[in-house]
């Protein structure tokens, strides 16, 4: 791969398609199974998802991380209730996660800025870089799961992950809104030539409860997610509701508290890549 790569394959005349692009995780490091959590665009609630998978597999005994690979726009602190802390470091570069209160491992920009508000001004390749750092340079341990929070798009970060990472498959995460049906496509699409394999879609914000009778009112109208989980042969693992319950936790960085059980489906298919080589 050339020196400056921009990971734009379209407007490059190296040939590198036969090359291993894959990135070297840090020495000591173990991750087992890495999942990277993807939508094709912004406010689905793809940082909410990846935290909710990390904590719930962590509640069933695995050694999970999240790597927050959404540089600009990093939410995965503040929802386990970490923003405060900083990554430490030491003389040979070697970068520590920041551990949730029940064990998850984190590492985010905002763990690395002297204040969490400080926005990230730089270019889409500094950015790509600055994500796979996460992976050489962070020791990340013994982790049986790494979810990565992809930022939304099909643009430089999802290809440097795909790319630098051994991703063994991805969550693509929608809403209920017709609109979303073309970016869920854009993003199945994305995997079918990355050669990334789809272990299922989740639907954010797909109902909400009444506190009186349990009926489920569909604010955003019907989903179609069914249908476009039958057209590409892909399961729906999970179909979020709106809750306030899960509003304040995310908000007062208590994700762990959650339950999760609409979440079930989604840890037993994640967890079936441990039987898969």
């Amino acid at each position: 791969m050339a020196e400056n790569c921009t990971h734009d394959c379209s407007s490059c005349s190296s040939n590198c398609k036969s090359k291993d692009l894959r990135a070297t995780l840090h020495d000591g490091s173990c991750v087992k199974k890495v999942i990277g959590v993807v939508s094709g665009k912004g406010g689905v609630g793809k940082s909410l998802v990846t935290a909710l998978l990390a904590a719930k597999m962590r509640k069933s005994g695995f050694k999970t991380a999240v790597l927050d690979a959404d540089i600009t726009g990093p939410s995965i602190p503040t929802s386990f209730g970490v923003s405060e802390q900083k990554a430490m470091g030491d003389k040979n570069g070697t970068i520590y996660p920041v551990k949730s209160e029940k064990g998850v491992k984190l590492m985010s920009m905002n763990f690395l800025l002297e204040k969490e508000t400080d926005p990230v001004l730089w270019r889409g390749p500094v950015i790509a870089g600055a994500v796979k750092q996460f992976w050489t340079d962070v020791d990340w341990g013994d982790i049986d799961f790494m979810f990565v929070d992809m930022p939304p798009g099909t643009g430089d970060v999802p290809l440097t992950v795909f790319q630098s990472l051994p991703v063994d498959g991805i969550v693509i995460v929608s809403s209920p809104q017709q609109l979303v049906r073309v970016i869920v496509e854009k993003a199945v699409k994305m995997a079918g030539m990355m050669k990334i394999p789809i272990l299922g879609l989740v639907e954010n914000m797909s109902y909400v409860k009444c506190p009186h009778c349990n009926e489920e009112i569909k604010v955003f109208g019907e989903s179609n997610i069914n249908g476009i989980a039958l057209e590409y042969g892909i399961p729906v693992l999970a179909k979020i509701p709106m809750s306030e319950d899960i509003s304040n936790a995310i908000d007062s960085g208590d994700v762990e508290s959650l339950d999760g059980e609409f979440l079930d489906a989604a840890v037993k298919q994640i967890e079936m890549l441990n039987t898969k080589n």
